[in-house]
């Protein structure tokens, strides 16, 4: 017999014997709830310590998985829900003496750890979810919480708030957050409508965040109401935006003050409370804006990519250290709330003209750049960018259109910053030359850009966008997804020549160069070598 099945004969025969091993323990399992008594595996009460009362209501006590092994699904260990008694430390913090981190551990997690969960599990009952149904009721809502009162019916893998969750974890790690606050969502619903479209109901159209998302503790109340931890994972708002920037394109006369999209500021004044008449106070723009988080149904991602749920599925778990097993032992589960960051729509103008075919749109899509968006960093065009696009949608609004500026935290090109300082040193120390720009981030990451725009028109659709007539930007990837999944461009434009800082002609000459787009200047592969960045030594004063 060959040795490679010489080899997987072992593996099977051990695969075998596991899972006799664990039905036997399913059978102890079943043997407990039968008799009345706590399975090994739940919480026990603690002796010595207060006994601590649930803020929401409690539901049965939550059986703990007994993994059932294949060659898909490796065995791991199992952890208990938390007890409905758990989570509330107020009684435990005004005890005269102090929990040590072992017993705060045994108060928040009293029961095992559980490393996973698997589809035919006893008690395991996922709410049901219907990605792309007509209406909410239809659709369900999305659960992750690991909470006593939802963690039978989970149907999402993952955590809300994105990166943010970690932080929260902290929080109740620390004391400082009870893991069953209620959150009272009586005066959050959104100030601007921003209503169904039929994108909503098509899973092939948005399948990176929940389009239902900001009208959660609406449409949701009754399973909030039954005790499930569902959450918003978008918030809509109004604001003002204040920017020096637009200040000094409203002193120039570039943005008029009209008193509804651009209003003047308060008057100035010095540092004795004396209004300044003679200084002009700069301008507040009105916007609207909506904070996404995603929350990914896989198959549609994985469709949107062109690779199989498995292999995506697969990634996502090897890739991330092993964070989330269930992408492997759930796929009965569909929805993952990945830890990325999310997105930020900006709307200027009246957010009903997004949905308005006879209304002009102006649409800039920008990625995040913390070094330049916020401090100025003049190595790349991404600021410059952002502040013309946004008074582009100003311009737009004020002509009775409507401006759209959406903003994803996709630092670096998606690479990350610390990435990006390092390619930053590369090119500074090796001759910052065109011709080196993007072989120059191949080197560092691997490769030159990881945004992968195909998810990124899925905001679009959610805001019932149907064409742009005016579309700020150079990316042909971003142009070509828009294009591609349904929403036609009439026009695109760059940024003005004139408002390109002299250090970021690299990034836009190896652009225009590599074939992105340019209403103007055009740039052959011989010509990227003359142009070249400006060295440290220069800016040494």
């Amino acid at each position: 017999m060959p040795v490679s099945e010489a080899i997987l004969t072992q593996i099977l025969a051990q695969l075998d014997a596991l899972q006799v091993s664990q039905q036997t323990m399913q059978a102890k399992l079943d043997a407990f709830s039968a008799q009345g008594l706590n399975s090994p595996l739940e919480p026990k009460p603690i002796v010595g310590l207060p006994a601590l009362a649930s803020p929401t209501p409690a539901t049965s006590p939550k059986v703990t998985p007994t993994p059932t092994t294949s060659a898909a699904a490796p065995t791991t260990a199992t952890r208990a829900p938390l007890a409905s008694a758990s989570p509330t430390l107020n009684d435990a913090k005004s005890s005269a003496v102090p929990l040590t981190d072992k017993e705060r551990e045994k108060l928040l997690y009293p029961g095992r750890v559980n490393l996973t969960t698997y589809p035919d599990q006893h008690g395991v009952s996922p709410h049901r979810l219907q990605w792309g149904a007509t209406d909410p009721s239809a659709r369900g809502p999305v659960i992750c919480s690991r909470l006593t009162s939802s963690i039978k019916q989970r149907n999402a893998i993952g955590a809300h708030s994105g990166s943010y969750s970690i932080y929260r974890a902290l929080s109740i790690a620390m004391g400082t957050l009870s893991p069953t606050h209620k959150p009272d969502y009586s005066m959050t619903e959104p100030p601007v409508n921003i209503p169904p479209n039929p994108t909503w109901s098509d899973p092939s159209k948005i399948v990176s965040f929940d389009p239902w998302g900001h009208l959660v503790p609406s449409v949701f109340a009754k399973e909030i109401g039954g005790g499930l931890d569902v959450r918003p994972s978008i918030a809509v708002t109004k604001a003002h935006l204040k920017m020096s920037e637009l200040d000094d394109a409203a002193r120039k006369g570039d943005i008029e003050v009209d008193g509804a999209v651009v209003l003047q500021s308060r008057p100035v004044i010095d540092v004795n409370g004396e209004t300044l008449p003679d200084v002009f106070p700069g301008v507040e723009v009105n916007v609207s804006k909506a904070a996404v988080e995603p929350v990914w149904y896989l198959p549609g991602v994985a469709d949107r990519f062109g690779i199989s749920e498995a292999l995506l599925r697969r990634a996502l778990f090897e890739d991330t250290g092993g964070m989330y097993p269930e992408l492997i032992t759930r796929p009965d589960v569909k929805v993952f709330l990945p830890p990325i960051g999310g997105l930020t729509v900006y709307i200027f103008g009246n957010p009903a003209f997004m949905s308005d075919e006879t209304k002009e749109l102006t649409l800039r899509v920008h990625d995040e750049c913390n070094g330049s968006d916020v401090f100025g960093s003049d190595i790349c065009t991404c600021k410059p960018y952002l502040t013309y696009a946004i008074e582009e949608c100003i311009r737009t609004a004020q002509k009775g259109g409507v401006g759209v500026v959406v903003y994803f935290r996709k630092e670096g090109r998606a690479l990350g910053e610390v990435t990006k300082y390092l390619v930053y040193n590369l090119r500074k120390r090796g001759g910052d030359s065109a011709d080196k720009y993007f072989k120059s981030t191949e080197m560092i990451a691997g490769v030159k850009d990881m945004r992968f725009q195909a998810l990124m028109p899925d905001v679009l659709h959610w805001l019932g966008i149907t064409k742009i007539d005016n579309m700020v930007s150079m990316s042909d990837m971003k142009y070509d997804a828009i294009v591609k999944s349904g929403i036609p461009i009439h026009k695109r434009y760059d940024i003005p020549d004139h408002l390109i800082p002299p250090d970021s002609r690299v990034e836009i000459d190896a652009k225009i160069a590599a074939g992105y787009f340019s209403s103007g200047k055009q740039v052959t592969e011989a010509d990227l070598v003359k142009t070249v960045g400006r060295t440290w030594e220069e800016t040494e004063h």
